[in-house]
């Protein structure tokens, strides 16, 4: 008995090891060439399939093609290398800051709402909305689908953006965005550039509005750990939550430093 036991054992976990093979095998496989990229769009569909990705989002799944531009836009990201100095002056701070003080003035009541429930101040928000999207005029033409499909596929950063690829679908499925929805380079969109996970887990509403992408950016930010009154610069308890925003040290930097501007208002010194 306990010999049989032993062996049938064997046999049980040298299926299972096959079937665990047998799976990595038929696992979509990423490239780095738009030659590969019809197979995997295949293999990966049937994957999304198994995983309940409705019929809506595999057709459109099927329609994206392989985003050339998306990828030289990944591989040449130069800008967050500069000193913060240069960047300020790359991505148009004073112009920023000018703006978004007149916004704050002009849509006060909105900004005052989102205040009171999401306990973020204007100056953070109108910092990253004008960075994102030069507020609203530059919000991208990019085929959102075949950029995040690209970079699912692309092996540079496949975990990450398969992550996206299935929160993308989801949103096709429910009708929040479509196979025709256009986006940024690595597939953001709406006013301040929301990712599909971000959109799933912080959305509210049609981020194409800027009020619900304000609201939506603030209800992140709130998530991320944004403490209503504690600071926001470098070193203080509210920096945590614009890194979550965003990786790239210097962009971090900058929002913090356009919002206190906006905020406090003062000269040029008060960028620095």
């Amino acid at each position: 008995m306990i010999r049989g036991r032993v062996v049938a054992g064997a046999v049980l976990g040298a299926m299972t090891l096959l079937g665990f093979l047998a799976s990595v095998a038929e696992a979509a496989q990423c490239g780095s060439s738009p030659a590969g990229f019809e197979t995997w769009k295949r293999e990966f569909g049937a994957e999304a399939q198994a995983k309940g990705i409705g019929p809506t989002a595999l057709s459109a799944l099927m329609q994206t093609n392989y985003a050339s531009a998306t990828i030289a836009a990944d591989r040449g990201q130069r800008s967050f290398s500069l000193t913060l100095d240069q960047f300020l002056a790359k991505r148009g701070a004073a112009t920023i800051v000018a703006k978004g003080r007149q916004l704050k003035q002009s849509q006060a009541a909105l900004f005052a709402s989102i205040q009171q429930r999401y306990g973020v101040p204007p100056g953070p928000l109108l910092a990253i909305w004008g960075m994102e999207t030069g507020f609203g005029s530059q919000r991208g033409n990019q085929n959102m689908l075949s950029s995040i499909a690209t970079l699912a596929y692309d092996c540079r950063r496949p975990e990450f953006f398969t992550d996206q690829l299935y929160a993308a679908l989801k949103l096709i499925d429910r009708g929040t965005l479509s196979a025709s929805t256009r986006g940024s380079m690595h597939g953001e969109v709406g006013q301040t550039q929301f990712m599909p996970k971000s959109i799933l887990a912080y959305g509210t509403g049609n981020l194409e509005v800027a009020a619900n992408a304000l609201n939506s950016t603030a209800n992140f930010l709130k998530a991320h750990g944004w403490k209503a009154g504690a600071g926001y610069q470098p070193g203080e308890p509210n920096f945590a939550a614009i890194e979550a925003w965003n990786a790239a040290g210097v962009y971090q930097k900058a929002i913090a430093l356009m919002g206190r501007q906006i905020d406090e208002g003062g000269g040029a010194a008060a960028l620095r």
